[in-house]
């Protein structure tokens, strides 16, 4: 997608809830629009560069839910006032590993540290620009990562592109993904603590050689990860700007669970507009 196109998708979607904002306060609906109009400004301009395979993702999502009312915007913007103020949150950063990306790609492709070597299809690393603005950092590769090596490429992720492209940010050249684990955990189980302690020092090295202007943590394990807010609920956790090692940080919900609860994807749409707020001010 084109810097043009993102930028269009963003400006519609902008223009929309200003324009209910103002006419109707606090809250904004949707109850006049029908859904295949709230559809077409969501994905109109991204829809040519995926081959139209997102539009029923984000119809299912979606369905049944677009004439509730999107309330929290006043909460929204409360919350890019209240910068938390809890330092550098996470860990230290690993000294032991490659100061050069490229021999880090190789040493995580090649890593056997943990039992999920030996049921990996492929290491996923990552994907996106190394160049990019945004971090995504989501937590363990599933089933459709494994065989291709490519991070959020199954239903979820491809919401997740969605999502992205309403702020106006795409893989190509403003987003790097990675997850906190680059091994899936059989059946797509939670990691354990080994698991993290074994395999997050290549993402924190991951952090270091893109530094991005924000990252986005979704999902508890990331979350917790780079808050250092360990045994803190995600909705606790979330509606705030963190900081990792003076990296702004939000935290939000796993696009897989937008899918599952959809009254979350409002809330990931308040996320979404508090860490623009942070990369626009950047």
């Amino acid at each position: 997608m084109s810097g043009d196109e993102s930028g269009a998708i963003s400006d519609e979607v902008a223009r929309l809830f200003r324009q209910r904002m103002e006419m109707g306060g606090d809250e904004v609906f949707l109850d006049r629009m029908t859904r295949e109009e709230v559809l077409s400004i969501l994905s109109h301009s991204v829809r040519s560069s995926v081959a139209g395979r997102n539009q029923a993702v984000l119809e299912s999502a979606l369905s049944d839910n677009v004439s509730e009312p999107v309330k929290g915007v006043a909460a929204m913007q409360r919350a890019t006032r209240e910068i938390s103020e809890q330092g550098s949150g996470g860990p230290p950063l690993p000294v032991e590993l490659p100061d050069d990306y490229e021999r880090l790609r190789e040493v995580a492709l090649g890593c056997s540290k943990c039992p999920l070597s030996e049921g990996r299809t492929q290491v996923v690393f990552s994907d996106g620009s190394r160049t990019a603005d945004l971090m995504v950092v989501g937590e363990a590769p599933g089933a459709n990562e494994d065989a291709t090596g490519v991070p959020f490429v199954g239903v979820a992720g491809q919401f997740l592109d969605l999502l992205l492209a309403t702020i106006g940010r795409n893989r190509k050249d403003s987003v790097y993904i990675a997850n906190v684990l680059k091994c899936r955990p059989p059946g797509n189980r939670d990691p354990d603590p080994g698991e993290i302690a074994e395999c997050s020092p290549f993402l924190l090295k991951q952090i270091d050689f893109v530094k991005p202007s924000a990252i986005l943590a979704v999902g508890s394990f990331s979350a917790r990860l780079l808050t250092g807010l360990e045994g803190v609920a995600l909705g606790k956790l979330r509606g705030q700007v963190h900081k990792y090692h003076g990296v702004p940080l939000v935290v939000t919900y796993h696009p897989a669970a937008l899918l599952r609860n959809r009254r979350w994807i409002r809330s990931f749409w308040e996320d979404l507009q508090l860490l623009r707020s942070i990369i626009d001010v950047d």
